[in-house]
């Protein structure tokens, strides 16, 4: 059972990271950048000529690992999802470097027996020389086996209304039936994404993507929708992960020229993605 004192002063280790041309390729490739070869503004991402880092690998470095399965945590680890996710970018990354993330909980909110708990962090992604900060990045987990323990009901982190009107534009995304196996290997170790034997304990009929690999697909939709294809235009986003995404499906992005969106799968209807908002210049 989770204490709720304990695990809001849990000390998550800070780690430090150094990354360079083969892991900027790599991430921008496991969330599907690169798959239309004649487009020549995704290939500065992916290593063809002068490589500039995709706006939202922050979120890959200096991740601290699985680390809700330490028994310590008190956490039913087998049951936790990603709820929901938010990035602030205050800069661009150069294309090599060393790089510190530290992650703190921020709140917990116990949402009753039998209804889980949200637990809600933040990481800091520095340059480890100058300390300066390149991004924020905030995760809410929701913890499906965790309720009940005594913790604080509130407050709840508010989600972003999308416009009533049909949105402006729509992007379309071929996910393929491989791509958890590549983005587990940009630091989440999960097992739910690769074990057909956990994902079924899990009650998953098979391994799920990742959110955040879903989050960098619905980046690049944006990146390349409202900041006319130039990363340093997208400033942050914020979403809520609604439904799991298979390997191998279609997704549609749903834009709003105020930077609302959702992703929507086409095979099963399905939004997976809700409540987005993006930060754009």
């Amino acid at each position: 059972m989770i204490d709720y004192e304990k695990l809001m002063a849990y000390d998550i280790p800070e780690v430090r990271q150094s990354y360079g041309p083969r892991e900027c390729a790599f991430y921008a490739l496991s969330i599907g950048v690169g798959q239309d070869p004649m487009d020549r503004g995704d290939l500065r991402f992916v290593g063809a000529g002068p490589l500039t880092p995709f706006p939202t690998m922050p979120l890959v470095l200096g991740h601290p690992g699985f680390w809700l399965a330490n028994p310590d945590t008190g956490v039913d680890a087998l049951r936790l999802v990603h709820g929901e996710q938010g990035i602030t970018l205050y800069g661009p990354l150069p294309p090599e470097g060393v790089v510190i993330g530290k992650t703190r909980v921020t709140g917990i909110i116990d949402k009753g027996a039998g209804r889980g708990a949200l637990l809600y962090s933040e990481k800091e992604l520095r340059d480890a020389e100058d300390g300066r900060l390149y991004a924020t990045t905030r995760a809410t987990t929701f913890l499906r086996g965790d309720g009940g323990f005594g913790g604080p009901a509130g407050p709840v982190k508010q989600t972003h209304a999308l416009p009533e009107t049909d949105p402006a534009f729509v992007r379309k995304t071929q996910t393929r039936p491989e791509q958890a196996l590549w983005y587990r290997w940009n630091g989440d170790g999960n097992p739910l994404h690769i074990d057909p034997d956990v994902a079924a304990k899990a009650g998953f009929e098979r391994p799920i993507l990742h959110g955040l690999c879903s989050l960098g697909i619905v980046a690049h939709a944006l990146m390349k929708t409202l900041c006319a294809g130039d990363p340093t235009r997208l400033k942050g986003l914020d979403v809520r992960f609604s439904a799991t995404v298979l390997p191998g499906e279609t997704l549609l992005t749903e834009i709003w020229p105020d930077g609302s969106f959702r992703i929507r799968v086409t095979e099963r209807d399905v939004v997976v993605l809700a409540n987005g908002l993006a930060q754009f210049e």
